[in-house]
Formats: C-alpha cells, sequence, structure tokens
C-alpha cells in the first residue's frame, strides 16, 4: 500500500497544474462552507438568544390545550393554585433550571383618560421574570428598570400611539374569568422596546396588581418560563421535564400540564430553520464540486495514462491495484483541499473576528459578531470532502482497472 501512495502522489506531480487547480477548488470550497457555517451559526445563536433572553425564555409550561388558545389569552385555562404548587415542586427539585418565572397574561383595555385602545398585559414578579429573561430590562429605554407594585411597563409603540410618557398615570380595564370588569390606576414606569415577533403589544405589571386587576383569590398562572444552565441540553431536558410532569395528573387522570420549547412559541423559529437550510445547501455545492472536480481530474487522468495503465496491466500487475492507484490519486486530493481549505477558512473567520462587524437585531444594539469555530463542522466538513473524493474517484479508476492490455498499449 506504501507503494502505491508514491505512485499516486508521484503522478498528481507529474501534472501539477491539474492538481493545482483540482485542489485549488475544493479548497475554495471548503472555505466557503466553513466561514458560512460559522458566521451563520453565530447570527442564528445570537438571534434565539435575543428572543429567548428578552421575553420568551428558553421553555415554557402551562396548562393542557391553552397554547392552542393563546392568542385570545383565555382566564379559564389558567392552572390553579393547586397546580401551581405541583409545578414548583417539580421544578425546585431540578438541577438543570437556573430560573423560572410565574406569569399571568390577559388583555385589557389601556386608557389615559382621553384615548383608549387594547393591550397585553403580563403579571410577574420582576425578580423571578428578569433572572429567566434577563435581556428584559435593557428592553426599557425610559423610565426605571424595576417593576414596583403600581407601576407599568408599556410598550414604545403603544406610549407613542397614545402620548403617554413616563411618570403618567393611567388605567387598565378588564374582565376576569367570571365575566365581571374591573379596573386599576397604574404609573407608567418604563416603556419597552418593541420585542421582536409577537409581544410587540406586551405591557408588564407587578404580579400582585394582576390579580387585583383580575380579582384572584388565588394566584392562577397562564404560565411558567424556564431558563436552562446549559441551553444545549434544551431539547433532552424538555422530554425530561414532559416525563415528570405526566405523572402529575388531573381529577380524571388526564395530564394537566404540557411543555414547550421556544421553537413551538414564536414564527423566529422558521428564520432559524431557514438558516440550517441554506447551511444544508450551502454543504450540496461543496459535495458537487468536489464530486465534478475530482472527477473531471481522474477523467483525464485515465485517458492520458491509457499506454501507462496498458504496460502495468501487462508486466502483470493486478486490476485491484490499478483501481486502488487512482482512488489513493482522488483521496490524496481530497486530504490536501481540505487541510488547506480548513487553514485558510480559519484564517478569515480569525479575520472577520479581529474586524469586530457589528449588527443590531431586536432590542440588542450593536451586537458584534464573533464566528465561533466549531471543530465538530470541521471533521464533518473534511470527511465529506475525502468520502466523495474517493467516490469521484472510482467510475476512472474502475474504468482503468478494467483496461485490456493490449489494446491499450495500441493506444495513440
Amino acid at each position: 500500500m506504501g507503494n502505491l501512495f508514491k505512485i499516486a502522489i508521484r503522478n498528481l506531480l507529474r501534472y501539477k497544474r491539474r492538481t493545482l487547480l483540482t485542489a485549488s477548488l475544493i479548497t475554495v470550497g471548503v472555505v466557503f462552507v466553513l466561514v458560512f457555517i460559522s458566521v451563520s451559526g453565530s447570527f442564528k445563536n445570537m438571534m434565539v438568544g435575543s428572543i429567548t433572553d428578552s421575553m420568551l425564555g428558553h421553555m415554557q409550561v402551562h396548562k393542557k390545550g391553552y397554547v392552542a388558545s393563546i392568542e385570545n389569552l383565555p382566564l379559564n385555562l389558567n392552572l390553579n393554585p393547586g397546580a401551581v404548587t405541583r409545578l414548583e415542586n417539580v421544578l425546585d427539585k431540578e438541577l438543570e433550571i437556573m430560573a423560572y418565572s410565574p406569569r399571568i397574561k390577559f388583555g385589557g383595555m389601556f386608557s389615559n383618560f382621553m384615548e383608549t385602545t387594547n393591550i397585553r398585559l403580563n403579571g410577574i414578579y420582576p425578580e423571578k421574570e428578569l433572572k429567566t429573561v434577563p435581556l428584559l430590562a435593557s428592553r426599557v429605554i425610559d423610565g426605571k428598570k424595576v417593576l414596583d407594585k403600581g407601576g407599568i411597563w408599556i410598550p414604545e409603540l403603544l406610549a407613542k400611539g397614545m402620548k403617554v410618557k413616563v411618570g403618567d398615570t393611567i388605567v387598565v380595564v378588564a374582565t376576569n374569568k367570571d365575566g365581571s370588569v374591573n379596573g386599576k390606576q397604574f404609573v407608567v414606569a418604563g416603556v419597552l422596546e418593541s420585542a421582536t415577533g409577537p409581544g410587540g403589544r406586551d405591557g408588564y405589571v407587578h404580579m400582585e396588581d394582576a390579580m387585583e386587576v383580575l380579582r384572584m383569590e388565588g394566584m392562577e398562572i397562564s404560565e411558567v418560563a424556564i431558563r436552562l444552565k446549559d441551553f444545549g441540553k434544551l431539547n433532552a431536558f424538555s422530554k425530561k421535564l414532559a416525563g415528570l410532569l405526566s405523572k402529575e395528573p388531573g381529577k380524571e387522570g388526564k395530564p394537566i400540564f404540557e411543555v414547550h420549547t421556544w421553537e413551538k412559541l414564536t414564527p423566529f423559529y422558521n428564520i432559524a430553520r431557514m438558516i440550517d437550510v441554506m447551511t444544508f445547501f450551502i454543504k450540496l455545492m461543496l459535495i458537487a464540486i468536489v464530486l465534478i472536480s475530482i472527477m473531471n481530474v481522474m477523467i483525464m487522468a485515465v485517458y492520458e495514462r491509457i499506454r501507462e495503465i496498458g504496460t502495468i496491466a501487462a508486466i502483470g500487475t493486478l486490476p485491484a491495484k490499478i483501481l486502488n492507484m487512482f482512488v489513493i490519486e482522488g483521496f490524496c486530493l481530497g486530504i490536501v483541499g481540505a487541510i488547506i481549505g480548513n487553514i485558510a477558512g480559519i484564517v478569515i473567520i480569525f479575520i472577520l473576528n479581529l474586524s469586530k462587524i457589528t449588527f443590531n437585531f431586536g432590542q440588542q444594539q450593536g451586537l458584534i459578531l464573533q464566528a465561533n469555530v466549531n471543530p465538530a463542522d470541521i471533521i464533518a466538513i473534511s470527511v465529506t470532502v475525502i468520502i466523495v473524493s474517493v467516490i469521484a474517484s472510482l467510475q476512472p479508476a474502475f474504468k482503468a482497472s478494467r483496461m485490456e492490455p493490449i489494446k491499450a498499449l495500441r493506444h495513440v
């Protein structure tokens, strides 16, 4: 096998220009894919972080059937105090959870005493909420970043439309689940920058104020947002939590809770999926580049070396060895292209990071692009290139190994 490698390398060096061109095409493909995966992956992670850390949390727990009707904010599908206690007992025991925050979501009418409009409100415990979605405070562009009882954070669009500013007194009127109407005065404590996705008209009040407006005798929760210590374990923990909560059935023996990750709660997941699809097609382009480049150079090598192949066969070289020789040439081209491409890609990514390219996304301003090189991506790209190089070499190699020595020697 060692001799076959020497012969293969010698043959590649005999045609330096062709070998260099083929290796260059593979290198360009590897660089393009590696840089694209790193940059798009970095953007995707920042986008997901912005959405989960400013509004949704990593995952949420609701009463079964709530999410299907979430646009209507149904108060009759809130978790009752007993269910809330059972849920908190489960969550408190899970070491993977960094923080969780119960919320009451309800719709109401917002009035500045001159005009009235609708508003979506979230009743929260501020300390728990800011631990669960730490970027929420950064959305407060005017006013206090701490929400006290009697205060309300209102969305920027609403503040501009109703000409309301920090310190103004407003009234929120809401209907509780029994159909009675109640109102309460609030002081505007802060103005929120509109969140990305759903929630652009969401305001926030203290949990105790929400209970007062809705005339709740006990705390009835619409959802519990959860933040994990390790976001990478989201899917695994989601399944684990769903299994634990399935052991907490209701009076009729049916499940009370349902668990949803952030992916099921926002349309921005489709953008994340689109990035993954684009990455997949970019990888297909790399495969096509490598396949066509290697196959072309190997086919040309076979046709130009017909007499040489005939001579090798005539002196007793087995067809399997001839086939291996050409496959090894393709293998070597793949190895060289992958190594040079990975080195060049890492250098380009390093330069991009030094350039500190900035962009804005949602409430996060001046984000610095930090493209990370994942060793798993490097390995996957390299293995793909090498495998495709070998596959591309098989047809020409098979053709060379099947040549009749006499006909090959008579070839001009």
